[in-house]
Formats: C-alpha cells, structure tokens, sequence
C-alpha cells in the first residue's frame, strides 16, 4: 500500500522536475555537520530555499547565477559564494554551457566555536559572491578531495581557515563590536541538544523552556543569534537530514517521511522544497555514487 501511495503521489508532484540530461550531483562521505558535495547543472538548478547551515563555496567552470537578498548575483570560474542561515536563494546557469560548483554546508555552530570567542556574533559577509583570496584558498583546501572524509584535525584545520576568512570579511562581526548580543552559549547548546534527540516527533516549547531556563521568546532570540536560524527551523532540517539518509539508503518516500517525523509525503515534499530548492524524487535521481 505504502509503495502504491509512493509511486502515485511523487509522480503527480514531480512531473516537471525531471533533470535536465547531464545533470548531476556527488556528495562527499558524511561528516557530522560539515556537509560537502560537487554538482553541475546545464540549466535552472535550485528553486527559491533556504538552508540551515553556512553554504559557502566556489564555482568551478562556468556561471553560477542566483538570486540572493534580493539581488542577482554572479559567480564565475574561480569565484568564493558565502550563502548565510536562512537566507532565501535559488540557482541557475549564467551561460550555455551550464555550472560545475563545489559547495561546503556548516553547521553555524562550528563557525562560532572555531572563531573561540573572537567574535561577538556570527560573521555576516553582505557580498555574496567574493574573490577574497584568504577565502578561496580556505575553501580550495577543504573541498580539494571528495573521495574520502577529512581528518579530524584536518577538519578543524579546514573549519579555522574558513572562520577566519569569514570574520577577516566582517568587522561588525568581532569581539567588542556587538555589545548586548551576547550569546548564551551553554542554553543554545541545550535547545540543540534536545531538538537533536527529539526530532522525529513535535517537540513543545515548554520542553526547551525546561531543559534551557530561558523563556520561549529569549531563546529563540538566542538560538538565531548563536545558530543563525530558529527552533523550528532546526529541528526541520534535522528531520530532512534524517530523510535523505533513507532516500538513499532506497527507502519509499513515504516510509522517509515517516521515519523522518513528518506528517506525510507530501508534507516531507513541501519541506524539502523550501530546504534545498528540489522535490525528493529529482535529488534522489540526480545523485552519482560518491
């Protein structure tokens, strides 16, 4: 019943969004919270999303075209983009002959604790397309190899660089230069601890109250001023991290969602719209063996 109900909604759904011949995207091993992968496209990529995470990356051959707060932006051969936590963009090719990009996903979490207190908030580059030669060269050495995961201390010395060159870009962003954003660090770290453990059900706001000490308005406050996006939203992305998985691992798209903590398909399929610009069903078929 389960596969019937699968095979019947996600062709209604996804009729239009058969990749375009050659497209594809190669995801790098999973590292916890530091995501890396390589595509190309020869046409419209991304709808409209929004992520999460820091989507920082380069253009390899071609353009890269998006729109991005509001504007077009650019990248060409050789051009850092840095895409900031929930941040609404799309993606498309800027020429002929399509786009090839490396992109790096990570988490806001790991760019706070690599800066080790150096800034008062999180770094906030306005350009969205850099040729900073301090950050392209922090991103050619972390995304050089996809074949195999990074080192831990190749990690962190991938995840300094890339801090680094971020802060070295926002000098609002520094110690002394945010005064009254302070970030509670150890009652974020509670809240995402929780919603980590809990995401394949509804988590309640008194819960996160309980396990934090703060009210439901000062820690959502704090959650976007130390991780760049609300609860909610976090705990969205945990769920759809854990729905990939089992979209790859050939699971339906109804057993995905359901695994996943989403009510239904389609609700998975509304989700993964806004969070990556896809349908399920056109990521799954876009994918290479890594």
């Amino acid at each position: 019943m389960a596969r019937n109900l699968d095979e019947r909604t996600s062709t209604g759904l996804e009729r239009s969004c058969v990749p375009s011949p050659g497209d594809w995207i190669r995801l790098a091993p999973s590292q916890h919270g530091f995501e890396r992968l390589e595509a190309f496209f020869s046409g419209h990529a991304y709808d409209p999303h929004r992520h999460d995470t820091y989507a920082i990356g380069y253009t390899v051959a071609g353009v890269q075209t998006f729109t991005y707060r509001g504007e077009r932006a650019d990248s060409a051969t050789g051009h850092a983009m840095v895409l900031h936590p929930d941040e609404r963009h799309d993606g498309r090719a800027g020429v002929a002959a399509g786009f090839r990009y490396r992109m790096a996903y990570i988490e806001p979490r790991l760019i706070r604790d690599a800066l080790a207190g150096r800034a008062a908030s999180l770094p906030f580059v306005k350009a969205a397309v850099s040729t900073d030669r301090r950050l392209v060269g922090a991103l050619g050495a972390a995304l050089a190899c996809l074949d195999r995961p990074l080192e831990p201390l190749e990690t962190t010395q991938a995840l300094i660089a890339i801090a680094d060159a971020l802060l070295a870009l926002d000098a609002s962003a520094r110690a002394g230069a945010g005064r009254g954003r302070t970030v509670d660090v150890r009652a974020v770290e509670r809240a995402r601890s929780w919603l980590d453990a809990h995401f394949d059900r509804q988590v309640g706001s008194e819960e996160l109250e309980a396990a934090t000490g703060l009210d439901r308005f000062a820690l959502a406050r704090q959650f976007r001023l130390g991780l760049g996006t609300s609860p909610y939203r976090y705990l969205t992305m945990r769920r759809l991290d854990r729905a990939k998985v089992a979209i790859r691992a050939g699971q339906s798209l109804t057993d995905a969602a359901l695994i996943s903590g989403f009510a239904d398909q389609s609700h998975l399929t509304r989700q993964f719209g806004r969070a990556f610009g896809l349908t399920p069903g056109r990521w799954r078929a876009m994918h290479r063996p890594g």
